[in-house]
């Protein structure tokens, strides 16, 4: 049987390439304003085309399976960015995981879930969502989060914010046990929490599946793509980290960063699902990348540490502790129904203004 005609976008197949060309010429461009630039086109070109990769092997391997390609290709070489650069950076860098992991729950939970509950609701008045799904994916994002982020700065093993060897390791192995149940749960055990019930409208419900060699091709560019964010954000970011030190702002803010050019990808994915009225699958993606951040970064960093002997700062402060838990709570109201409207975006997009702008001013 002839397999359908569904050719890629020669713009899809080209941005790679040009990225490549790009962090290849870095060397000898040095850290020039007009080369940054460059470097910034070449990164948002990028974001677009892997966003654009993910979503037909997405869309050939099918829901839920299909979100947690990108959520997992990301964070895998957002975890590789991080360990290597507070490895290189030394002990003044111990904090980053954290603030990174942190930046990711809020961006995350607040930011992507917001202008996706805006953007839905905006278009198509009211969207349902499985409630057990989504409530699955929150209690395990709660448990992860609370007792990776807060505990820390309740135990007296080790002075400070920061877990003993022995903690840290038993963190990490809970941490990735149960990322790895939840993907369990969400793709084998329990895969119908997470399937949307019904079209409900949206304009690709019914579109032909891409053909195997598209799929092939896009299962080899997206890596291609993601390795190429995350190497041009790695050049990018001595310039914003600079530029957030002029500023006078903490340098928590650097991990924000760093986690809002990574998660670019997941975060366009997901917009652009909630829009064609695929709130399930916008919410897959969202909750999955943010249990992948925690479930994936928190063991990785840790084993890394434990094996070097340094110390890892874990616990989050009291205003981040007060986010988290206004964060956890609003989400828990806006889930709880399986319906959403913009009211539900709005609150949780004032929840992600206010924790940028408490970031750098507190």
């Amino acid at each position: 049987m002839q397999e359908p005609p569904h050719p890629l976008p020669r713009w899809t197949l080209a941005t790679p390439i040009v990225a490549w060309a790009v962090l290849a010429a870095s060397p000898y461009a040095g850290e020039h304003g007009l080369f940054l630039v460059l470097v910034a086109l070449a990164l948002a070109a990028a974001v677009f085309a892997s966003v654009h990769h993910a979503e037909v092997v997405a869309h050939r391997v099918g829901e839920p399976l299909g979100t947690l390609v990108l959520a997992v290709a990301v964070t895998i070489i957002e975890v590789a960015l991080i360990v290597s650069v507070m490895l290189s950076a030394g002990p003044e860098k111990s904090g980053l995981a954290r603030d990174t992991v942190f930046a990711a729950v809020m961006i995350v939970c607040n930011g992507i879930v917001g202008l996706c509950l805006l953007l839905g609701g905006l278009r198509h008045g009211e969207q349902d969502f499985r409630v057990r799904g989504a409530n699955a994916a929150l209690s395990v994002l709660a448990a992860l989060s609370v007792l990776t982020l807060v505990m820390p700065n309740y135990l007296s093993a080790v002075p400070g914010p920061v877990l003993s060897p022995s903690q840290l390791a038993f963190a990490g192995v809970s941490s990735l046990v149960l990322y790895g149940v939840f993907v369990f749960i969400q793709t084998v055990r329990h895969r119908d929490y997470f399937l949307a019930g019904e079209a409900n409208g949206d304009e690709s419900a019914h579109a032909a599946p891409p053909g195997l060699t598209t799929t092939l091709v896009s299962s080899i560019a997206l890596p291609v793509c993601l390795i190429a964010v995350v190497l041009l954000a790695k050049k990018l970011s001595p310039a914003v980290e600079r530029m957030v030190v002029g500023a006078g702002a903490p340098e928590a803010v650097v991990g924000i960063v760093i986690a809002a050019l990574v998660l670019l990808p997941e975060g366009m994915a997901a917009a652009r699902a909630a829009h064609a009225n695929r709130l399930q699958t916008a919410l897959n993606l969202a909750l999955g990348s943010a249990l992948a951040s925690i479930g994936l970064t928190i063991p990785t960093v840790a084993a890394v540490f434990v094996s070097v002997g340094r110390p890892l700062t874990l616990g989050i402060g009291g205003m981040e502790t007060v986010l988290l838990a206004l964060t956890l709570l609003v989400s828990t109201l806006t889930l709880a129904t399986g319906r959403t409207t913009i009211l539900q975006g709005a609150v949780h997009l004032s929840v992600f203004a206010a924790y940028l702008f408490l970031s750098v001013t507190h």
